[in-house]
């Protein structure tokens, strides 16, 4: 890895961050829900890439980590993606 690499990795990891974060503090903003969902898909093709397609990185816990984090997060954003829907859709009866 030389130093490009590390830097651009380095941000897309803070970017990534800074996304959850506001997706956390706004998590009823169906936008940044979404994009956050994203960041988790990318992160998990990214990690599984590298390992299964590229052969540049072994499947050691330093890769089995973020692919479980991802993995773990997509489940759960997908399961609570319901539940904003559910809730949503119980506004718009409260407006009527």
């Amino acid at each position: 890895v030389n130093g490009l690499q590390a830097r651009t990795f380095g941000v897309w990891t803070l970017l990534s961050s800074v996304i959850r974060c506001l997706c956390a503090i706004d998590i009823r903003n169906r936008t940044l829900y979404y994009i956050t969902l994203f960041t988790f898909f990318l992160a998990l093709v990214h990690f599984l890439s590298e390992v299964f397609i590229y052969h540049s990185a072994e499947l050691t816990i330093g890769v089995m980590a973020p692919l479980m984090v991802a993995s773990f997060s997509i489940l759960g954003m997908l399961i609570g993606l319901q539940y904003l829907e559910v809730e949503e859709m119980s506004q718009n009866k409260k407006k009527n």
